[in-house]
């Protein structure tokens, strides 16, 4: 469904080519299947990509998390809501952002030797990537409904 030009803008929100209909949401993919577990527990919060994606992700935007390769079935792991969208080169990211997307990788020369696998060219410290940060939406997390309560602790 679209909006006609009937509707004010205050109705109907701004559809972006990627949000053509109402109910689907951008699928944040990695091809590698050695993530899901890392994924499933929560030690990879965030991804990495080569070049700038701020204008294909944004913060706040409800992301379906999903492995599986190009023209083939994927496995769904979970719905996640995009934390923060950072572009920046690779010489400036910290052990730390590493890390969030790569749980083994803390060295800057480790994420390059990656990042050349899975892009198929050379990259270099100097190129730009945005890191993705995203966390799991859960049905309950626990604490949530005590706290929204105002038990545990919570202060409204």
């Amino acid at each position: 469904m679209r909006p006609s030009a009937r509707w004010s803008c205050a109705r109907w929100p701004i559809w972006r080519k990627t949000d053509s209909l109402p109910g689907i949401v951008q699928v944040l993919n990695f091809y590698s299947t050695i993530f899901a577990d890392e994924l499933k527990r929560g030690r990879k919060t965030a991804t990495i990509r080569l070049g700038d994606k701020s204008g294909k992700y944004r913060k706040n935007q409800a992301v379906l998390v999903t492995i599986g390769y190009q023209y083939s079935p994927r496995e769904r792991i979970f719905e996640a809501v995009i934390d923060q969208v950072e572009v920046t080169r690779i010489a400036d990211l910290s052990p730390r952002d590493i890390k969030h997307d790569n749980p083994e990788f803390r060295r800057h020369e480790e994420l390059i030797h990656f990042l050349e696998q899975i892009y198929g060219r050379a990259v270099s410290p100097e190129d730009t990537v945005t890191v993705v940060r995203f966390s799991q939406i859960l049905d309950t997390p626990s604490g949530m409904t005590e706290a929204m309560k105002g038990f545990g602790g919570a202060q409204n």
